[in-house]
């Protein structure tokens, strides 16, 4: 929608001083797009899908601007590598090229770590930090949290409606809690015996359990109900909130809660 590819049910939105629904031309000229799966043409090479690209945005003479391109996300001795060959952190490092090839001043990419591996994942990360220091303002959906938490604000969404929307440090520090993380034989029937005989809520999380407590003062009341039901406490620390955390914390609070409207509005020149 905010790419100008679909029209909003209602309302409307404003990128870099253009109206989203009488602007799309221009708004288009100054944004890139990335989408979640890959999209370019595997049967030619590295160079030949970001010349398409080129030709696609109307770049004269981007041959130095593709050079810089294929320097910048580490591509430069694949170039002749067919796309359909690339593993998918390359691939993804390819697809951010031709997005950039015009130089936008926002892109919008759609989950563009998902499948990707960690190291490849690391390098992505480290390529979008340097775009946000160019002032590039970079807009990301993504299902991992600890991705978000790079963010400078985040909208934080459930079936389509949205729940929250500040910087992570202001959303974390909203829940007003403490996590205390522990470990036992039977991750179950300690997590039932949590709900059932306190007040406090308590997330599973694989191998362990997340209680949210008030303070560190309600760690023996934990410990002394374990106790009581001959639960063994294998292990346990104290941690602060997550974005998971919150994000299921809020769910659980109240899974119809959407948040205030709020103007869209990405400024022109300002990185986020």
């Amino acid at each position: 929608m905010l790419c100008g590819l679909i029209k909003p049910d209602s309302g409307t939105a404003n990128l870099l001083g253009f109206d989203l629904l009488k602007q799309t031309g221009s708004i288009k000229d100054e944004i890139g797009y990335l989408s979640q799966k890959f999209s370019l043409y595997a049967d030619l090479t590295i160079d030949e899908n970001i010349e398409f690209f080129a030709e696609l945005h109307g770049v004269k003479n981007f041959k130095e601007r593709r050079n810089e391109l294929l320097e910048f996300t580490r591509l430069t001795k694949f170039r002749k590598f067919l796309a359909g060959k690339l593993s998918g952190g390359m691939k993804q490092k390819l697809a951010l090229a031709c997005t950039l090839i015009h130089k936008p001043k926002i892109i919008f990419l759609d989950e563009p770590t998902t499948g990707v591996d960690p190291v490849s994942r690391r390098d992505f990360w480290k390529i979008l930090s340097e775009l946000h220091n160019d002032g590039v303002t970079i807009v990301i959906s993504t299902p991992y949290m600890d991705e978000a938490e790079r963010f400078n604000t985040i909208a934080m969404m459930n079936n389509g409606k949205l729940l929250m929307n500040d910087s992570p440090a202001a959303i974390k520090a909203g829940m007003n809690k403490v996590i205390l993380e522990i470990v036992t034989p039977d991750l179950r029937k300690t997590y039932k015996l949590i709900a059932d005989k306190t007040d406090f809520e308590s997330q599973l999380f694989g191998d362990r359990i997340d209680i949210a407590i008030n303070n560190t003062g309600d760690v023996p009341v934990i410990e002394k109900l374990l106790a009581e039901y001959n639960v063994e406490l294998k292990d346990k620390r104290i941690k602060p909130v997550s974005l998971e955390n919150v994000f299921i914390h809020v769910l659980k609070e109240d899974p119809t809660r959407t948040a205030p409207k709020v103007p869209l509005a990405l400024p022109k020149g300002k990185g986020d």
